[in-house]
């Protein structure tokens, strides 16, 4: 938790609940437990001694928001899942009425459990204005599951993290009609998987199909680990490494695009260029 963060779509972090548990794909090399084994490591932090999956509510925590005058974005439980099965639902009413305390805050609440922030938004929960809703999604098969019950949610914003982004995916034309918002990244860590620029390109051209009167703010947020090397006209200056790369041999999955390769320059080298342009767009409702 803090006043400042490295998110690219936040101003600070507010963890009341800390701890998960893996449910898909996307979460097999998640950065909160790689971040985990170092905080849990260290005696001065809440995590001292503490396994991953051990998923704890913290009240000393709730009123954090509450000091902070100056509007923040603040990304509600970097290290958790606000709507995760271990937390109790009074808990998360308290964090509802902490969130309808601080009007001047937008808190982004990102989630791999739609289902059950769908159950209490709206009838346990209020819909707030100044809280947006997220999934966070990885293939195709995530996105049919979480997208419906997010939409289906009232909120300020609705919205979809594709990160890590680990194949194509189609948008439906009617979901696509109510996402307020979209961001994409590739996965960092030591154990990253490398992400297509193919597939990056169709969600965002998704996004800006004018045609269809649908056009959605999209942020493309990091590369990754890995960086393509079919992006280096955009980012010359970028020595890539012949030492370690991979290449994905298998372009009938891309609908026949060209095989790709890939360097692992780390993300900050890597950075968020796609097709020469920086995409960091956002939604129109209450931005800075």
């Amino acid at each position: 938790m803090g006043d400042k963060t490295g998110i690219e779509w936040c101003d600070a972090t507010w963890n009341p609940v800390t701890g998960c548990t893996k449910i898909s794909d996307g979460c097999k090399f998640c950065y909160a437990e790689r971040d985990w084994k170092r905080l849990s490591a260290n005696s001065t932090t809440r995590y001292y001694r503490r396994t991953f999956s051990d998923v704890r509510c913290h009240e000393d925590l709730l009123d954090q928001p509450l000091l902070w005058q100056r509007p923040r974005w603040i990304f509600v439980n970097s290290m958790s899942d606000l709507f995760h099965e271990a937390v109790p639902i009074d808990f998360i009413e308290r964090v509802f009425e902490v969130m309808a305390r601080a009007p001047q805050h937008t808190f982004i609440t990102l989630t791999k459990r739609p289902e059950r922030m769908n159950r209490l938004v709206g009838s346990i929960v209020p819909a707030l204005e100044n809280v947006w809703l997220g999934v966070s999604v990885e293939d195709q098969d995530t996105a049919d599951r979480r997208i419906p019950p997010l939409i289906d949610t009232l909120a300020g914003c609705h919205f979809v993290s594709f990160e890590p982004l680990l194949g194509y995916i189609d948008i439906s034309y009617e979901h696509r009609r109510a996402l307020d918002w979209v961001i994409v990244g590739g996965e960092s860590g030591p154990k990253a998987r490398p992400m297509n620029p193919e597939w990056v390109r169709s969600i965002r051209d998704q996004c800006a199909q004018t045609e269809l009167q649908i056009e959605i703010p999209f942020l493309f947020k990091q590369w990754g680990e890995w960086f393509p090397r079919s992006q280096w006209e955009g980012n010359p200056a970028l020595v890539l490494p012949d030492d370690e790369c991979v290449s994905w041999p298998d372009s009938a999955k891309l609908r026949n695009t060209a095989a790709e390769t890939w360097h692992r320059v780390g993300k900050k080298a890597a950075g968020r260029v796609l097709d020469g342009l920086i995409h960091d767009e956002y939604p129109i409702i209450g931005r800075r």
